[in-house]
């Protein structure tokens, strides 16, 4: 049996980017992650431990935000790196990371990364 966990709209104040002034002002950002994996073991056994625990999987990318990155690419891999290291058995992954008010010159709201592996 398969299934599809999803964590949405995790807000975090972060210090990515290129620029010397987003490293030292930081600005917000958010994330969402998605995750497919075999839930049968878990269906079966109502256990966290058959499963992806999400409150955790929130903690590993609370803990790689907190890791400036120059690139949002960067950042992702690091995330999906981390979540794989501790959760090998997760199948397809999709991580989208906004970087609200980005730099540029002109308005715009955010700065999308959307990365499948």
């Amino acid at each position: 049996m398969k299934g599809t966990i999803e964590l949405n709209g995790m807000q975090f104040y972060a210090y990515h980017g290129c620029l010397d002034f987003e490293r030292e002002e930081g600005t917000d950002y958010t994330v969402d992650f998605s995750a497919e994996l075999d839930i049968a073991k878990a269906a079966a056994s109502d256990r966290l431990e058959d499963t992806l625990d999400y409150g955790r999987v929130y903690e590993i990318i609370s803990e790689q935000m907190d890791i400036p990155s120059n690139l949002l690419e960067n950042l992702a891999g690091r995330i999906i790196s981390a979540i794989r290291a501790e959760y090998p058995e997760v199948g397809h992954i999709t991580l989208r990371i906004a970087k609200m008010k980005p730099p540029v010159a002109g308005d715009m709201p955010s700065a999308v990364l959307t990365v499948e592996d």
